[in-house]
């Protein structure tokens, strides 16, 4: 069965009974706790809470509580959304966030067990990212119109982009002091709260350079404003708004719109880096990963787009 879109998620969670108070209570009690404990990213909990949430709604609607689940009732509800068509890393995203909360509970003495300890993850797809050609690289960055200050704006935002590997939640909280044109380089606050200095590049400086001496104080006019890209409307863009941006100068490239994403800017650097010669540890410092083997990804990609090169040049490929 194919997976859902988001659109037919939010529908099918509509259907839902409403959430319990003594649910909403214990989940924000945890979301809190979790916060604390951990320093989780606003993006992680809000995932935890959307999760939580869908769950208890479901069990409210067969007359039971998110609390006081157990094994079976679990196991009933994973067996429901994989019946509803729901994917695999959507159910294992909600099977992480359902370890966390029960975890939480056992360690507080709430409860005696964890009705998650003995649920196996669904199995993963292996599945490369999409990257973009450098050529096509080049084309995107250049799509927008920069004789305008929104236009100059998205140049400068996707040249910062594919230069410092962003994630789009980065680019969208970016403040103007994380910016530091004298040294060359960004200071991102990442994943759980990490930071890292990422450097620049000549052409990326380039663009910030213009932008921030005519664009931004166009846009701003006379107010003090903290986010390093903003609108006309003075608010830094969202991260929908930035999804949108990128699928509209990519079909102005020329590039399919369905094979690009802000994350895809981001799998093109790092894979980029590899194809001249970065280091795997140099890479992982860059990206902001926890894990090496998070980043040994880009090594796949880079090493099939070789197997096509050579497919599609040599003479008995």
């Amino acid at each position: 069965m194919t997976s859902r879109t988001p659109a037919e998620r939010r529908q099918l969670a509509m259907a839902q009974p409403p959430l319990p108070d003594a649910d909403a209570d214990v989940i924000a009690a945890f979301l809190d706790a979790t916060w604390a404990e951990k320093g989780l990213a606003r993006p992680t909990l809000d995932s935890y809470r959307r999760d939580l949430e869908g769950y208890a709604r479901w069990r409210a609607g067969r007359g039971g509580g998110l609390a006081g689940a157990d094994r079976g009732a679990l196991f009933e509800f994973l067996a429901w959304r994989m019946r509803e068509g729901y994917s695999p890393r959507s159910n294992a995203r909600l099977l992480s966030a359902l370890r966390a909360f029960f975890g939480w509970r056992v360690r507080r003495g709430e409860r005696e067990d964890d009705p998650t300890a003995l649920l196996d993850p669904p199995r993963l797809p292996r599945s490369l990212p999409k990257v973009l050609a450098e050529s096509q690289v080049e084309a995107l960055l250049s799509a927008p119109d920069d004789s305008e200050p929104l236009g100059l704006r998205d140049r400068a935002m996707l040249e910062l982009m594919y230069a410092c590997g962003l994630r789009v939640s980065e680019l969208a909280n970016l403040p103007a002091t994380a910016l530091n044109l004298r040294q060359g380089v960004l200071r991102v606050s990442g994943k759980g709260g990490r930071e890292r200095l990422v450097p620049l590049g000549e052409e990326a400086r380039h663009w910030l350079e213009r932008y921030l001496a005519t664009a931004r104080p166009r846009l701003a006019g006379s107010r003090a404003l903290a986010p390093l890209f903003i609108g006309s409307n003075g608010e830094a863009p969202t991260r929908q708004h930035l999804w949108g941006l990128v699928k509209r100068y990519a079909a102005a490239a020329g590039i399919d719109p369905a094979r690009i994403s802000p994350h895809g800017l981001r799998h093109s650097f790092a894979t980029h880096l590899l194809n001249h010669g970065a280091d795997l540890r140099a890479l992982q410092m860059l990206l902001g990963h926890s894990s090496l083997s998070t980043t040994q990804i880009y090594t796949l990609v880079a090493r099939e787009q070789l197997k096509q090169l050579h497919a599609r040049h040599h003479p008995r490929g």
